[in-house]
């Protein structure tokens, strides 16, 4: 047998050098005890000897820390005490054997040997392994548990106590690699489950704290190992007792029972109450609708090679009576197991999740309470891995850590159904409709999966929340589910001309894949409803934290600010008058194909007079040439030209020969069509585009606040910078970031980029925390209340 030892491991035995002297001459550190060869060997000596055919066969041992060899007398068939084996207490160098204490008093006491040199063993440690070899076991086990120490896993508030597995292993003192069951206990306040725990697995000592006052003096949850059994114990707080926040006491018991292999209930009655039933019942019911599936994906999501939810715990029911007899004892024919299952089933509780459940009865006549039949069960019950397998510590902590990171926060007392143990309150989303006011179905936390909230019921509409959503018909027949979002322009318009057809032409419904398919004003008259041609509608539920339902024209009077705003500077840069200018950009991008456009307008068709900067042109509905006031001021219908029935106005000439047919082009260049385009610039756009010059000539401050999106921070409430805090002044302008709509300052917020979510989609002013977000990812508003950077 040939090995390699680390430094570290050769440190192991300062004390004892080979004994052989077969290679190392004696020198080196003794690494192997061969029990047939009688030595200590290095692992020079240990290779070499046993290479040869006749010592292969040998049985060796590695020595450890501490190591003391057996007497060699006392082990061979001679020996004074047969079948017994000694300690050594020396080592005859010349003899080269290990004598105990009788053995070398028997054989070297005189003649020649008694001046044989040797080697005396570690006194302290021979009287310690002669100590516990004379132990029974019940000794041994209590000196096993003599420094074992319980520590807070949980507290009151279900914040875990350890910071990791590493923390966790250290504060249990086991081994990583050791594998353990979990042993839980339960039961109500003053039953006495930590002096249970302490006399079933710690022989009396007080490893979790027990008291004689009416507090409490359990709180949260307590661990400790029993090196014995092998296992963690848990000590859980009473159920019943005074507590502020009972309801999340409760749940964090039912995380400690999912993670338990064996539980242990604890009851001090005369009589089993119904509450224990009521208690094993809501628990299995709770464990298998909310517990297992989470402990199946912290399977899945840590990689473990140990099922954590194969089948729920096995459930040791513990009843200490003093003046009734224990169940089934009135009737020896009767199993106590099944009078328990008759009990669930008449209260209605059918305790599925539970691998199995045991009765233990002890009837205390005279303290102290006999726990040795429990102790039995628990071993009998640990030794039973059908169903439950041991695991490594670090396992249990991910199970742990995933059941509280799921299942944790606040639970609002007004919405708990008390006559359950574990509500559903206790462990789905808190979160309700702020439409039809409907709870939340998934589980806590879902929302750091990225699973959205989902109800059981159907939602109503609100028009405070417009909860009205619309898909693409289109493409719903072709199998596919496309939501669409009335939008102020399409996402192919510049942010001026979007903004432009949107005051003349309405909102635009747009498909990713079938295009602009709906303009709310494509006609002067017999618009349709979406609803009725282009898309399927749904009501869905509106839920806190989401940007609920933001339409793309709610922004439609902010964007129409900054769309003037940017090309009155823009015409000021060139040194034009703003108003005039703007006024004839707009009309020639909206205008029919046959109008003159505004440039190439210098003076009127009619009276040749030349226009100047801040004159006004006209164009005629029906010719399309541009006019002076006085040359066009006569109005007459004008269908030909898709103008409707409606008057519009004409130049003298057109309304002269209003008898005679136009010559009209059928095809026109214009990219939406001649005759289309020509409805929209009625005179309703005229009015509407004074409107617009008008608002250019009043100060763009006058008018913000009224234009503000609803997410905004108002001007008047924004006194420091969102990021800097800087103090605004009037020479510190406040800038709102398209994003989260908090107050910067043009430093913090010179970056551009498109917000969809919020209807933006051009590139727009956002804050330095907002451009540093993945595209794609939303603004969460709480509705009613400001948003968040």
């Amino acid at each position: 047998m040939s090995a390699q030892t680390s430094p570290a491991e050769k440190g192991l035995n300062p004390g004892l050098l080979c004994q052989e002297s077969y290679t190392c001459s004696g020198a080196d550190e003794a690494v192997f005890e061969c029990d047939e060869c009688c030595s200590l060997q290095c692992l020079r000596c240990e290779e070499e000897l046993h290479r040869q055919e006749r010592l292969r066969n040998h049985e060796r041992i590695r020595l450890k820390a501490g190591h003391v060899p057996y007497c060699d007398p006392c082990k061979g068939p001679n020996g004074h005490s047969p079948g017994v084996k000694q300690r050594a207490v020396v080592r005859c160098q010349t003899c080269k054997i290990n004598l105990c204490l009788e053995c070398q008093k028997r054989t070297h006491s005189g003649g020649n040997k008694r001046r044989h040199p040797v080697t005396v063993y570690h006194v302290t440690k021979v009287q310690e392994l002669l100590e516990e070899e004379g132990m029974d076991e019940e000794t041994k086990r209590k000196k096993m548990t003599e420094k074992v120490v319980s520590f807070l896993l949980v507290d009151e508030n279900e914040e875990i106590q350890v910071t990791n597995e590493e923390d966790f292993i250290r504060k249990l003192d086991c081994k990583p690699d050791q594998h353990l069951k979990v042993v839980s206990i339960f039961g109500n306040t003053g039953d006495g489950k930590s002096h249970t725990l302490n006399h079933t697995f710690f022989y009396g000592r007080e490893v979790f704290k027990t008291s004689p006052a009416q507090e409490s003096c359990t709180v949260g949850v307590w661990a400790a190992y029993d090196p014995v059994h092998k296992v963690a114990v848990i000590d859980t707080e009473g159920l019943l007792g005074a507590t502020v926040n009972l309801s999340q006491r409760t749940r964090l018991l039912l995380k400690v029972l999912a993670i338990s292999d064996l539980v242990i209930y604890r009851t001090h009655a005369d009589r089993l109450h119904n509450d224990l039933f009521k208690f094993l019942g809501d628990a299995s019911e709770a464990y298998l609708k909310h517990f297992t599936k989470e402990l199946k994906a912290t399977t899945a999501r840590c990689g473990l090679d140990v099922p954590l939810s194969t089948l729920g715990p096995a459930v040791i029911i513990f009843h200490e009576t003093v003046h009734t007899q224990l169940l089934g004892s009135d009737h020896p024919s009767e199993v106590p197991e099944k009078l328990i299952q008759d009990r669930f089933r008449k209260l209605g509780r059918f305790p599925e999740a539970f691998s199995s459940i045991h009765y233990k009865g002890t009837r205390t006549y005279n303290p102290p309470t006999d726990f040795s039949g429990l102790r039995r069960a628990l071993e009998q019950q640990l030794e039973n891995n059908t169903t439950r397998s041991p695991r490594h510590p670090g396992v249990i902590f991910k199970a742990l850590k995933a059941l509280s990171d799921r299942f944790s926060g606040e639970i609002p007392d007004d919405q708990m159904a008390h006559s359950s143990f574990f509500p559903d309150e206790y462990f789905t989303c808190s979160s309700l409709c702020l439409s039809c006011g409907a709870g939340c179905k998934n589980s806590m936390n879902h929302g750091k999966e990225g699973v959205p909230h989902e109800a059981k019921s159907r939602c109503r509409y609100s028009h405070q929340y417009d909860n009205r959503v619309f898909t693409c018909k289109a493409c719903y027949e072709r199998g596919n589910e496309v939501s669409v979002v009335p939008k102020t322009a399409a996402s192919t318009d510049s942010p001026w001309m979007g903004l432009a057809k949107y005051a003349w032409s309405g909102y635009v419904i747009e498909c990713p894949n079938c295009g602009v398919v709906y303009r709310s004003r494509q006609y002067w008259f017999g618009n349709q409803d979406p609803v009725d041609t282009v898309v399927r509608t749904e009501i869905v539920h509106v839920w806190p934290g989401t940007d609920g339902f933001l339409k793309d024209n709610n922004n439609a009077a902010q964007r129409l600010l900054d769309g003037m705003n940017f090309m009155a500077q823009s015409v000021s840069e060139l040194s034009l008058g703003p108003t005039k200018a703007v006024t004839s950009w707009l009309t020639d991008q909206i205008a029919p194909a046959y109008w003159r456009p505004n440039s190439q307008i210098l003076s009127c068709n009619k009276c040749a007079t030349s226009f100047k900067d801040n004159d006004t042109k006209h164009h005629c509905r029906a010719c399309g040439e541009g006019f002076c006031d006085s040359c066009s001021s006569k109005t007459r219908p004008v269908p030909e030209r898709g103008w409707g029935p409606a008057p519009v106005r004409v130049c003298d000439n057109c309304y002269e020969a209003r008898n005679s047919q136009l010559d009209v082009t059928e095809a026109q260049g214009d990219d939406e069509g001649g005759t289309l385009i020509a409805r929209k610039v009625g005179e309703a756009v005229q009015n509407t585009l004074g409107a617009v010059v008008t608002a250019i000539d009043i100060p763009l401050g006058l008018v913000k606040d009224a234009a503000r999106p609803a997410y905004w921070v108002p001007d008047h409430e924004i006194l420091h910078c969102h990021s800097c805090r800087k103090e605004f002044s009037v020479k510190l302008s406040k800038h709102h970031c398209r994003a989260c709509g908090q107050g910067f300052c043009d430093e913090c917020s010179h970056d551009r980029r498109a917000v969809p979510s919020r209807g933006w989609d051009h590139p727009v002013r956002v804050c330095f925390n907002c451009n540093k977000k993945p595209a794609g990812t939303s603004i969460s508003v709480v509705t009613g209340k400001r948003p968040l950077c």
